[in-house]
């Protein structure tokens, strides 16, 4: 008689994948690193990369290590202000400021990261506030 061994279903990512995945993301992103050199420096490849960001795999603790050591950051820094409520990922927790996933994903672009890093450098409050006055005025526009 065969027997056939039951097929194992495959953990889904929870909202912690998720968000461990979107800070390996935008850290990546804040040192101008491809998916395929971090790939390259933990042994994997870009699609494998992809996966861990998305959260559509889980990154284990030995990898999160030598994420870590590539990305030049403690591992904590993954799990920084993560909403106490794991499920609210993305919503909101009640007791944190809501980012919409529209912002996350703007900071997180090539043109966020150029903007952010540009706006950084701008030392004085003054031009800073002219700066957010014109992009506001300049969006009103349709160009």
């Amino acid at each position: 008689m065969l027997s056939i061994a039951p097929e194992k279903k495959r953990a889904k990512a929870n909202a912690v994948d998720i968000y461990v995945g979107r800070r390996i993301r935008q850290r990546r992103r804040w040192q101008n690193m491809p998916q395929a050199a971090l790939g390259e420096a933990i042994g994997v490849t870009f699609q494998q990369v992809q996966k861990y960001e998305k959260g559509s795999n889980r990154v284990g603790a030995g990898r999160l290590q030598q994420i870590s050591d590539a990305l030049e950051v403690h591992p904590s820094y993954f799990f920084e202000d993560m909403p106490d409520d794991t499920q609210s990922i993305g919503q909101g927790a009640p007791n944190q400021a809501y980012i919409p996933p529209e912002v996350i994903e703007f900071a997180a672009s090539d043109e966020g990261v150029e903007l952010i890093r540009a706006f950084s450098r701008v030392g004085n409050p003054n031009v800073r506030c002219r700066i957010v006055k014109l992009l506001k005025s300049l969006g009103e526009h349709d160009w």
